[in-house]
């Protein structure tokens, strides 16, 4: 999965921050899709990270931006992991 993400140098630092908070949700909602099914270690590691990068991203998206690609394609694989390995998530039909 070497997905190019040379995409952010062409976007301005507000353009790069709300990408990196994007992706930061994106974790957040794995995270909680990954803890309703039970598997609690990937849910941590996946908040632990969607965390990291929403504290950083106001320096991911001025810095180096080699590391900033890196940091897209980690998330991004986080991502894509869980999805592929539960490509239904789950649906409450509950009634309240």
């Amino acid at each position: 999965m070497e997905e190019s993400y040379d995409f952010i140098k062409d976007l301005d630092v507000i353009e790069r921050e709300e990408i990196f908070i994007d992706i930061a949700r994106a974790l957040e909602q794995t995270a909680r899709d990954a803890f309703i099914e039970g598997y609690g270690q990937f849910a941590a590691m996946s908040t632990s990270m969607a965390e990291a990068i929403r504290i950083n991203a106001d320096e991911l998206a001025r810095d180096d931006l080699h590391n900033s690609e890196r940091v897209l394609q980690q998330a991004a694989a986080m991502i894509a992991k869980f999805k592929a390995a539960h490509p239904y998530p789950l649906v409450s039909k509950s009634v309240h």
